[in-house]
């Protein structure tokens, strides 16, 4: 079996360990995403998809994951110190998804895929460069729902507002998120007026 394609997408913060991400075609006909390359003491490395291990909170069964203070369902207090530990005595907080059976096979994609991360970064100097990686639109933005698109409209008509409110009276200091000093002002009706009802239901 032949790795055929490498997709890498490169990670923005250059201050973070975590370098990019990566896909694998195996034979043109088998895809593995997500692995990911990472700046380790000793240089980058490739680390391969993985998922968070869970475990059942001991009251309800419901499954938490293992960093979990609380269970996420019926909240009751969980152990800290219940991850099973690795030899070097670190927390086993996560499980492969994929990976190598044998240190050949594991070398041979981290010697692959590093060499394609480096021709990536060279690359992405490039004008007009364009990642290979296909997130499924994973990073597009999602569009609002009427309902949601009527209230961002009344937010934003109440921004504006305030905004030539403060132009026009520059003398008062007005907020969006406290009464002005000209609402507390110009309030009308009495306080008991306002009560009226209250404790009805």
């Amino acid at each position: 079996m032949e790795i055929s394609e490498i997709r890498i997408k490169l990670m923005n913060d250059p201050n973070e360990r975590l370098q990019a991400f990566c896909s694998l075609t195996f034979d043109g006909s088998f895809v593995i995403r997500d692995l990911k390359i990472i700046q380790g003491s000793k240089g980058s490395f490739v680390a391969m998809p993985s998922r968070k291990l869970m475990d059942h909170c001991p009251r309800c069964s419901a499954k938490n994951h293992l960093r979990a203070q609380f269970c996420n369902e019926c909240g009751v207090r969980l152990n800290q110190e219940r991850a099973l530990k690795t030899d070097d005595g670190r927390a086993k907080l996560y499980a492969d998804i994929a990976h190598p059976i044998n240190s050949d096979c594991r070398e041979t994609i981290q010697e692959q895929v590093l060499i394609a991360y480096v021709s990536e970064l060279e690359r992405s100097k490039l004008p007009g460069y364009v990642s290979l990686y296909d997130d499924y639109g994973e990073d597009h933005i999602a569009q609002l729902g009427e309902d949601e698109i009527v209230g961002t409209e009344l937010s934003r008509s109440h921004r504006l507002d305030t905004a030539q409110f403060r132009q026009s009276m520059p003398h008062l200091n007005v907020t969006d998120h406290a009464p002005s000093q000209f609402a507390m002002a110009n309030r009308t009706g009495n306080e008991e007026e306002e009560k009226f009802g209250a404790g009805l239901i």
